[in-house]
C-alpha cells in the first residue's frame, strides 16, 4: 500500500512537472498521472476497503501485487504513447489492465459473496467503478478496429475514466471515509450508497455516451450526477455540521473534492455546449477533484496503512501532521479550478504547486514519525 501511494504521488508530481515544462506530448503526460498513478491507487483502495465492507480477511499476496502490476503495465502505455517504444505495446498495456480490472472485479464479488451477513453495499459502487473502467480499455482496443470511431472511442474512454472509474470510486468510498475521518458514524451512508448507485452509474454512462456522440444527450447524465453529489453534501451538513467538517484538514479535503466536482460537471457542460475549452476543463477537474480527493484520502489512509492492526498513539500524530494543511491546499486546489476556468492558467500554476508543496511538507513530517512516539 505505502509503495504504491508514493509511486501515485511521484507520477502526480512527474506529471505536472512535464506538463508545466512543456516536454511530452500531452496523453502521454496525462496518462502518466492516470494509468501509472490513480488507477493502481484506486485498485490498492479497493483491495483495502472490500475485506472491511463483506468482514473477510486481508487480501491475499496475488490482489496484494495487483497495483503494481496495473503501474508497470501503464508505465508501457506511456512509454509507448510517447514514441519510445512500439504504438502496438499500448494496446497490449490496455487488455493487461483489463484482465487485471476483471481479476479484481471477480475477487470483489466473491467476497462478497462469502461475507459474513449482508456485505456493506459500498462493494457494489466498486464493482460499477471496474465495470466502467473495463469498457473504457474496450474503446482503446477497438481503435484500431475501428479506427473511423477514433474521436468518439477517445472521448467515450476519457469520460469513463474521469467520471466512471474515478467517481464511482470516489463516492463510493466518500461516504464510509468522511464519517471515519470525524470519527462519527453516519447511519444513513449505506441508505445513501443503496439508492443513489444508479443515478452516479447511470450519470457517468450518459454522460460518456452523450459526449462521444452528441453533446445534448450528456447534459442530463451531469444533472443526474449533481443531484447524487449535492444531496451527499446535504446529508453531511445535517449529520455533522459544516463547521466541524471544515474544522477538520481531511474532512474539507473530501468535501471540497465533491464542490469540485460539482463546478467541474456544470463546466463540462459548458464546454459541450462551446463555451468552454476542452483542455482547461479537464485541467480544473484535476485540480479541483482529483487532487484534494487524493490528498484528503491519503491524510486519513497512509497512517493506516503504514501501522494496521490496533491503533497507535503514531497513527494518530502522522495523520495531524498530513492533516494540518488540509483547509488550506483545500481552498488553492478550488481556487486553481476557478482559475483554470476563468483562463487564468499562470494562476492556476502557482496555486497548485503552493498545495502540492504543502502535502509533500507534511507528508516529510509525517513520514518522520516513529512508531515508539508516546
Amino acid at each position: 500500500m505505502i509503495l504504491t501511494a508514493s509511486l501515485t504521488l511521484l507520477a502526480l508530481l512527474g506529471s505536472a512537472v512535464l506538463a508545466l515544462s512543456g516536454v511530452g506530448s500531452q496523453l502521454a503526460v496525462a496518462h502518466l498521472a492516470f494509468a501509472v498513478g490513480i488507477v493502481p491507487l484506486i485498485f490498492a483502495a479497493m483491495s483495502h476497503f472490500v475485506p472491511v465492507l463483506t468482514r473477510t480477511g486481508d487480501p491475499g499476496r496475488l490482489i496484494a501485487r495487483l497495483p503494481g502490476a496495473a503501474q508497470l503495465a501503464g508505465l508501457v502505455a506511456v512509454v509507448a504513447m510517447q514514441g519510445v517504444l512500439p504504438y502496438w505495446l499500448l494496446h497490449a498495456a490496455a487488455a493487461v489492465d483489463l484482465v487485471l480490472a476483471a481479476f479484481l472485479l471477480n475477487w470483489i464479488a466473491a467476497r462478497a459473496r462469502a461475507a459474513l451477513g449482508s456485505p456493506h453495499p459500498g462493494w457494489r459502487w466498486y464493482g460499477a467503478a471496474l465495470g466502467c473502467l473495463m469498457l473504457a480499455l474496450l474503446a482503446v482496443l477497438l481503435i484500431p478496429v475501428l479506427p473511423s470511431y477514433w474521436k468518439a472511442l477517445r472521448v467515450f474512454h476519457l469520460h469513463l475514466n474521469t467520471l466512471g472509474l474515478v467517481g464511482l470510486a470516489a463516492f463510493g468510498t466518500l461516504p464510509v471515509l468522511l464519517p471515519t475521518a470525524l470519527g462519527k458514524p453516519d447511519p444513513e451512508a449505506g441508505s445513501w450508497l443503496r439508492r443513489r448507485l444508479w443515478l452516479v452509474a447511470g450519470g457517468a454512462l450518459v454522460i460518456a455516451t452523450g459526449a462521444a456522440v452528441i453533446w445534448p444527450f450528456a447534459a442530463p447524465g451531469a444533472a443526474l450526477m449533481l443531484v447524487a453529489a449535492l444531496g451527499l453534501v446535504g446529508q453531511w451538513g445535517r449529520r455533522f455540521g459544516f463547521k466541524v467538517m471544515l474544522a477538520d484538514g481531511v474532512a474539507t479535503s473530501l468535501l471540497a473534492a465533491v464542490a469540485g466536482l460539482l463546478v467541474t460537471l456544470a463546466a463540462g457542460v459548458a464546454h459541450g455546449a462551446g463555451l468552454l475549452p476542452p483542455y482547461p476543463t479537464l485541467l480544473a477537474w484535476v485540480a479541483g477533484f482529483l487532487l484534494p480527493l487524493v490528498t484528503g484520502a491519503l491524510s486519513q489512509l497512509l497512517p493506516v496503512w503504514r501501522w494496521s492492526g490496533p491503533a497507535l498513539p503514531a497513527r494518530h500524530i502522522m495523520r495531524q501532521k498530513l492533516a494540518a494543511s488540509g483547509s488550506l491546499r483545500a481552498a488553492l486546489f478550488l481556487a486553481a479550478a476557478l482559475a483554470l476556468l476563468g483562463g487564468f492558467a499562470l494562476a492556476a500554476v502557482l496555486l497548485v504547486a503552493s498545495a502540492l508543496l504543502l502535502f509533500i511538507a507534511g507528508l516529510l513530517q509525517a513520514v518522520r514519525v516513529s512508531r515508539s512516539t508516546r
